[in-house]
Formats: structure tokens, C-alpha cells, sequence
């Protein structure tokens, strides 16, 4: 029960179209029942597109990366998962075998992929120095690993000498792609 005190993101299934309806009407909730403390964040998962008409002008409009579903940051407690899934629009959350099934939570890491292609930076702590090993979890160079050279703080990105094609190449890769490998 300690871990569902925790705070965490969880994946809502809505009415495809009703995302935005969904996410107001929750927060409207959350607000008149008081739940500030155990509902967090309520996230529809969008970017910025840049769209040019037949006439030459371009509109900005905004694209949904996950038709019909929003991200809730809350802590699952009884009450905070009956008011996510009694909100109007909500048909559940991903992760519930449903019967009563309090559904799993999305991995941050995961969750840090999404806010990146949103454009919203995250916080990134390291546990990683230079010298150390690492393994890449994230990027185009996923699944290989290699040794941290040096910490661009501003850039929040390590160079980290990787071996392609059979030869050491310093590469650059943003904090949140990396885990500091585990020694044995």
C-alpha cells in the first residue's frame, strides 16, 4: 500500500476527440473536491505543428500524440482513482485488468520521453561521473554502452565514448538517455 502513496503518472483512456473536455472537467474536480494533495498534473501528450495553407500563411496548431488519452499524475488512493474514472469522458485507465484493478503506473523514464517531444524539460538527476560506465537507454544508440568523458551541465548532455563500427567515438547524449551501469 506504501507504493500507491507514492506519486506517479498513469495512462487515462477517454472518448477519442474529448481529451481536452476530460482534462478541464478533471481539474475542475480535483479543485471543487479538494484532492490537490493526491491529484497532481493532468496532461494531454501534444506538440506544436506548424501547418501552411493553400495562400501562403502558416497556422500553429496544436497535435495530439496520443489520440483518446490523457496522463494523470496523481497518488492512487481510493478516492483520487474514483474520481479519475467517474470524471465524464474517462472509459478507464491503461494498465487495469479492470473488476476493482487499480491499474499499473507508466515508468518515468517513459513519461520523460513524452515531456521531451512536448518540448517541457524535466529535471534529470545523474548518478554518473566521468570515468564511469554507462548504458544507453534511450536515443539512436540504445542498447550500447560506453564510458562517460565529460558533463555539459547547460546542455544537460555527456560525452560518452561508444564503440561504432569497431573504433572509440566520442558522442554526445542528453542525461535522460543514460544509466549509470550497474557493477558486479
Amino acid at each position: 500500500m506504501a507504493e500507491d502513496l507514492q506519486k506517479n503518472w498513469y495512462v487515462v483512456n477517454t472518448y477519442a476527440g474529448m481529451e481536452r473536455r476530460v482534462k478541464e472537467n478533471l481539474e475542475r474536480r480535483i479543485k471543487t473536491m479538494g484532492l490537490e494533495d493526491t491529484l497532481f498534473q493532468v496532461l494531454i501528450a501534444e506538440t506544436k505543428e506548424i501547418e501552411t495553407k493553400k495562400d501562403g500563411k502558416t497556422v500553429e496548431k496544436m497535435h495530439n500524440l496520443f489520440d483518446g488519452y490523457i496522463l494523470v499524475q496523481m497518488r492512487m488512493t481510493d478516492e483520487a482513482w474514483y474520481v479519475v474514472r467517474n470524471t465524464p469522458g474517462v472509459t478507464g485507465f491503461i494498465g487495469s485488468s479492470g473488476k476493482g484493478a487499480k491499474p499499473f503506473p507508466v515508468p518515468q523514464e517513459e513519461i520523460d520521453n513524452v515531456l521531451r517531444q512536448m518540448g517541457q524539460v524535466t529535471e534529470v538527476t545523474i548518478d554518473f561521473a566521468p570515468g564511469d560506465q554507462v548504458e544507453i537507454i534511450g536515443g539512436p544508440f540504445e542498447g550500447d554502452s560506453g564510458k562517460v568523458i565529460s558533463l555539459d551541465q547547460n546542455e544537460k548532455t555527456a560525452s560518452v565514448s561508444i564503440r561504432i563500427f569497431g573504433r572509440e567515438t566520442e558522442t554526445d547524449i542528453p542525461f535522460a538517455d543514460l544509466k549509470k551501469k550497474e557493477e558486479f
